[in-house]
């Protein structure tokens, strides 16, 4: 496989990407203490431009939902599934989320252009308009309920379930990914598009998002202790990259998808844990060390899992 290949050229990137951070943290460069201002940094203003932008700017009602809707379907019965096996408490809803959730953009992007072309990546962004805040909503209501019935239990003060279910909803639309994303689409059907003044900065801003995040992996991962990890980690990142894509062709073959939109969404399943589930773990201080061990250790497995994948992608046509 050369650097040519164009999984190793989509991956590549990433990979160094976790290394510079890794480097940086490696050499004192970055301080430990600053790793949460740094995080704050990525997740509170990078991904609110990024998330807002996309939407702002997609026009939601020509998109094709139907391939999009399966591909949640599966991956929320996957999300509920791992949440049982991993113990049904808030440190299992991040371990479930890394399951399901994939670096769509920076790796998903490239790779669906080279297999499908154009038309491929149209329906790639249909999918990425909504992968974060379906997943990471649902993700969140799931964690906040959790959270609250935790804290009940330590206090031995339970409120009243309504009372919880409604603080847990609150908390998860006024959270830094779904509320951007809301806003965007509402913003989107005004038709105003955004003035160069603004788009500009949201630009940067955005673009800045995936490289900072990655790099952050890095910083984490020169602090984390993966060798107590990896087992661990390498059992999740199979989980994300071998049987969730395996899932997304099964339940896509027996619904009738075929060609192209199977192909794109067992694609945008076998990708590698999105940077978006470490910023989540660091959020929450929910299992952090383990969760970035799985995103290094899920793109390095992913150089495979696509491979074969792509390998089979004319199967799927058929």
């Amino acid at each position: 496989m050369t650097l040519d290949h164009p999984v190793v050229s989509a991956l590549l990137p990433v990979v160094f990407l976790i290394f510079i951070g890794f480097v940086a943290g490696r050499a004192g460069l970055v301080r430990g203490e600053a790793v949460r201002d740094l995080s704050n940094l990525v997740f509170l203003v990078l991904t609110q431009a990024l998330l807002f932008r996309t939407m702002a700017t997609s026009h939601v009602e020509e998109l094709d939902f139907k391939p999009v809707m399966q591909y949640f379907l599966v991956a929320g019965t996957l999300f509920f599934i791992m949440l049982a096996v991993y113990g049904g408490n808030s440190r299992a809803s991040v371990m479930a989320l890394a399951g399901i959730f994939s670096n769509t953009l920076m790796i998903g992007v490239p790779l669906v252009g080279l297999a499908y072309g154009q038309a491929g990546q149209v329906l790639l962004f249909t999918l990425i308009s909504l992968h974060a805040l379906i997943l990471l909503s649902i993700a969140t209501l799931v964690l906040e309920l959790q959270v609250a019935r935790e804290q009940a239990a330590q206090s031995g003060q339970a409120q009243p379930i309504w009372r919880t279910v409604g603080s847990a909803i609150k908390n998860a639309i006024v959270h830094p990914v779904p509320l951007p994303i809301l806003v965007g689409i509402a913003y989107s059907f005004t038709g105003w598009g955004l003035h160069p003044v603004i788009d500009k900065p949201l630009v940067l801003l955005g673009n800045a998002f995936g490289p900072l995040a990655l790099v952050l992996v890095g910083i984490t991962l020169s602090q984390t202790p993966v060798g107590q990890q990896w087992k661990n980690a390498l059992r999740l990142s199979l989980v994300k990259t071998v049987l969730h894509p395996i899932l997304m062709a099964g339940v896509g073959w027996l619904l009738g998808l075929r060609g192209l939109q199977l192909g794109v969404m067992v694609l945008a399943a076998a990708l590698p844990i999105g940077a978006n589930v470490f910023l989540f773990s660091q959020r929450y201080r929910k299992e952090e060390d383990m969760i970035t061990a799985a995103v290094a250790v899920s793109t390095a497995v992913a150089v495979v899992t696509i491979s074969a994948v792509l390998a089979m992608l004319p199967l799927l046509a058929a």
